[in-house]
């Protein structure tokens, strides 16, 4: 294996787009908050320990998962010898360092939620993935909270809770839908996740309905008045591409859950637009 495979592997094991997609939301937990202007240095830390502890959770995942990916994931970069085992125990321990480094530059609040976050982020796999929807809603928090720590390290976090309910909802769907596609691995190596424990279709019916909640819910930032009209505008069509991808799921899980992440990232997106409307009234 050379060292331009092992540097790939490393990289792969960070799951680049998931450590993007974090650290975009806790800017966007900062943007909610007013405090991106105010506080550019506590945001740029932020983001990047988000960034960081994201990448080191994935590694550890991966870590803990390699006889389960044998099965289930075999292309990636530890099952297929690109990165060791203790290869990958390594650079996660190195990436928690660097986001805890960075975590204390934050205030109390920030470093109360990313001190629970690390925890949890090592907990996950090793104590938590396979008891029944206790791993999927861990994951759901996690990514809600990056809301909370965004809007926390400039020292406001009341906009950013609803932010923080609407992404662990439609991010705990997904991780259902997830468990569903990954059933067979997780069978052999004797996991028990909610489709094992519920049966597949009751466990997508579970999945559907939380979407439908967070659908129906999703107008309430507007309500409140965080967001403009306009964002009513981009998460509407969110709202449908998830709807959609909750009733695919029931013939094609991997397909279903590939299709949220989709909508997950517009409705994002509608949260950045939404919040410009109200902060820019003349832009949008």
């Amino acid at each position: 294996m050379t060292a331009g495979e092992t540097v790939r592997g490393l990289l792969e094991l960070t799951r680049p787009i998931n450590v993007i997609a974090a650290s975009v939301l806790t800017f966007i937990g900062a943007f909610v908050a007013g405090g991106v202007t105010t506080e550019p240095f506590a945001v740029a830390a932020a983001v990047a320990a988000t960034g960081v502890a994201v990448g080191a959770g994935n590694a550890i995942n991966d870590y803990f998962d390699r006889e389960i990916d044998r099965i289930n994931q075999p292309e990636r970069a530890i099952p297929r010898g690109a990165v060791s085992p203790r290869g990958a125990l390594g650079f996660s321990l190195v990436l928690f360092a660097g986001a805890v480094v960075l975590a204390l530059t934050l205030p109390v609040a920030a470093i109360a939620i990313a001190a629970i976050n690390l925890i949890a982020l090592v907990a996950y796999t090793e104590f938590f993935k396979g008891l029944p929807g206790l791993g999927n809603a861990l994951v759901a928090y996690l990514v809600g909270s990056t809301f909370l720590f965004g809007a926390a390290a400039v020292g406001n976090m009341g906009p950013a809770v609803m932010l923080f309910v609407l992404a662990a909802i439609a991010t705990l769907t997904r991780e259902i839908i997830k468990d569903v596609e990954d059933i067979t691995g997780d069978r052999e190596e004797g996991l028990n996740t909610l489709p094992i424990a519920i049966g597949e279709r009751r466990a997508l019916q579970l999945a559907a309905g939380l979407l439908v909640v967070a659908v129906i819910a999703s107008p309430v930032p507007y309500v409140l008045e965080y967001f403009g009209s306009v964002y009513l505008v981009v998460v509407v069509p969110a709202d449908a591409i998830m709807l959609y991808a909750a009733i695919e799921s029931f013939e094609d899980p991997t397909a279903g859950q590939s299709h949220l992440k989709y909508g997950m990232f517009l409705a994002s997106l509608a949260f950045i637009v939404g919040r410009l409307a109200v902060t820019v009234p003349n832009a949008l």
